[in-house]
């Protein structure tokens, strides 16, 4: 037998030692000496048994033999993990998640019975219990690495997903004070703080990740397209930008911020052809916005029209291209 399930028996045993299930293997006081029952040998006996089966691709005698165990001990979160694993390569999705379901509430502060749950919902296209699930692994995976900056990232990068600016912020706060060096993470701060509309903690957030690493294209191409949006430091957020295009010259968000640079210098024949690159490199919303408001000032009205509706068709939600559209001459 392969050793890691050796390892794996171990571990089964000192679940269930820890989980009280079996008496521990050693005591104070002699005269208790330590021993295992039947019950518990032949548990341990059906997991080994069960874990081989598995291994081996004998996945309905992994599963019989997972369930004579648990029997045994019905109270094994580890015992509902295996089972959860045996019923995912059978594709028994239904299964492996009721599995998981017992596991967690069995061990409610584990990591992995709630990772694996939102990779399972994931795959059934329930996004938001996905994110729950995930939400919940990280949290306890906090817990148990209290100093693991990644940890804390990944949970701030849901929050952020979310939508959770407020959690998100607190997070990467905390990330900074544990790896102050974390460049990605003043970038994800300034993010939080562009949403939030603290202009003043973006720029300053901006500026501590390219402090650390002078080549962040990232960070560079944020800060020069920031520079844009609040009208500041025109010529420094062209040379931000260029520089960002140094290092990916075909990053299409990066050619729609030079196109956006042209367009603020009044450089429009130059900004159209850098808008219409940028199109044709990636599908963005508002890159049809940039290009209406190119053809616009060309006093292409039609053009303007069709890129401003191609900008809403991605993005239904856009109030600002409708008004657009309604003061344009031929709008009806």
């Amino acid at each position: 037998m392969n050793l890691k399930y050796f390892l794996s028996a171990i571990c089964f045993c000192l679940t269930l030692a820890l989980g009280g299930s079996i008496q521990a293997l050693e005591t104070d006081k002699p005269e208790d000496e330590a021993r295992l029952t039947k019950e518990n040998i032949r548990g341990l006996s059906h997991y080994i048994v069960g874990v081989y089966s598995e291994d081996i691709g004998e996945l309905d005698t992994a599963i019989a033999e997972y369930k004579k165990a648990l029997a045994l001990d019905p109270e094994s979160s580890l015992l509902h993990l295996s089972l959860a694993s045996a019923f995912i390569k059978k594709n028994d999705v239904s299964s492996a998640i009721s599995h998981l379901k017992q596991a967690i509430r069995i061990a409610p502060l584990s990591v992995e019975p709630h990772a694996i749950l939102a990779l399972l919902y994931a795959t059934q296209n329930q996004g938001e219990l996905a994110t729950q699930e995930y939400t919940v692994a990280l949290k306890n995976a906090s817990r148990l690495e209290p100093k693991n900056a990644d940890i804390y990232k990944s949970l701030g990068i849901v929050y952020l997903q979310q939508k959770k600016f407020k959690e998100a912020e607190s997070i990467f706060k905390l990330v900074n004070g544990l790896s102050p060096d974390d460049e990605e993470n003043h970038f994800y701060l300034a993010s939080i703080y562009f949403e939030l509309k603290d202009f003043p903690g973006v720029e300053k957030e901006l500026k501590a990740a390219l402090k650390l690493k002078p080549d962040y294209h990232e960070a560079l191409n944020f800060l020069g397209y920031f520079y844009l949006e609040q009208d500041k430091n025109i010529k420094q957020a062209g040379e931000l930008i260029r520089k960002a295009l140094e290092i990916e010259p075909e990053n299409g968000a990066y050619v729609d911020s030079l196109g956006w640079y042209y367009f603020k210098t009044g450089k429009f024949n130059q900004a159209l052809v850098e808008l219409e690159k940028a199109a044709s490199l990636i599908i963005d919303p508002e890159i049809y916005d940039h290009l209406g408001e190119v053809f616009l000032k060309l006093g292409q009205i039609e053009k303007a029209k069709i890129n401003w509706e191609k900008s809403l068709k991605l993005d239904p939600a856009q109030d600002k291209i409708k008004t657009k559209l309604q003061k344009l001459p031929d709008a009806k």
